[in-house]
């Protein structure tokens, strides 16, 4: 069974991105919505079959709701699965000017 997990760290102030909205969309073009936990983690639910999934983060209007100007509106990060038997973890350090990603574990 592949999962999947994502953990967002607001590196500008160094803590979790709590609240922050987003969205899953898989191959077959359905999608999920989520929102970060108190610690910046969501998990999303239900397999993930192989091919181009695509996590989208709203950082605009988590930032907005701050009262933080941001230079982008959202954060879309797309990554392949190979094989239906892993956990693929998608962790994002943002800022207002600047985003990185990494495959966690």
């Amino acid at each position: 069974m592949t999962t999947l997990s994502t953990h967002v760290l607001d590196a500008a102030l160094g803590r979790p991105a709590a609240g922050l909205d987003l969205t899953l969309t898989r191959p077959d073009g359905t999608s999920t919505a989520g929102r970060t936990d108190d610690d910046g983690r969501a998990a999303l639910e239900g397999e993930l079959a192989p091919g181009m999934h695509i996590l989208t983060f709203a950082t605009g209007r988590w930032f907005d709701a701050q009262e933080r100007a941001t230079f982008y509106p959202e954060v879309v990060v797309a990554f392949s699965v190979a094989s239906a038997d892993a956990h693929h973890h998608v962790a994002v350090l943002l800022s207002p000017f600047a985003y990185t990603t990494y495959k966690g574990s």
